[in-house]
């Protein structure tokens, strides 16, 4: 495997000697470590070696940007790249991976309303957080899950609104009719009405 991440590595240790004022040593290590190099990456070589003619805190832009700190950072990512490259491994943790890619199935605008169902994981802030960056899910279909029942709403089983506006499965609302003499209580809100005063809806 092709790498240049030996190559950075030397050229950032003899940098810091340099930024320590050791030109000398910088010199032989250059000699040691880095004449090899010169065929393939001649002009990084030419530019890393004109450090010799400034200070660490020189204002030129060109070299200030060589003795930054944050380039040891760089390294550090470097690094980490070379090894999951090497051993067929992934930066992002496979467990992430799989769970961005059901979570974005799930993510719809509702899972961020304060009324989502606790059973859709997106209820939950630490997954929320994670689908933050997730597009929404292209659903083509509208799917309703009934708030009391968990059961899917459609022709068979249609939703019913409330003259408050929520939607419940019809299975749902008949059983708590049935229980309470034709009167429908709201589990969200507390509205009390008659099963009468129900509309049905229809999905597209």
């Amino acid at each position: 495997m092709e790498s240049k991440f030996e190559f950075q590595l030397r050229l950032q240790e003899f940098i810091e000697l340099v930024r320590a004022e050791n030109n000398m040593r910088a010199i032989t290590y250059a000699r040691k470590h880095l004449a090899q190099w010169g065929s393939t990456h001649l002009k990084e070589l030419q530019r890393v070696m004109a450090t010799l003619a400034f200070k660490s805190n020189t204002e030129c832009s060109t070299y200030k940007a060589l003795f930054e700190p944050k380039q040891w950072y760089f390294l550090v990512d470097q690094f980490k790249q070379e090894f999951c490259k090497l051993y067929g491994m992934t930066l992002e943790p496979l467990l992430n991976i799989f769970l961005q890619a059901g979570l974005s199935a799930l993510k719809t605008p509702f899972c961020y309303d304060d009324d989502c169902t606790k059973e859709d994981p997106l209820s939950q802030e630490s997954f929320r957080k994670l689908a933050l960056p997730l597009p929404f899910s292209k659903q083509h279909h509208s799917k309703l899950v009934c708030y009391i029942t968990k059961e899917l709403m459609d022709t068979e089983n249609p939703p019913l609104v409330l003259p408050n506006g929520y939607v419940y499965s019809t299975k749902a609302l008949e059983d708590m009719a049935r229980r309470n003499n034709g009167k429908i209580t709201c589990p969200r809100t507390g509205l009390v009405c008659s099963y009468t005063d129900l509309v049905k809806a229809y999905i597209s």
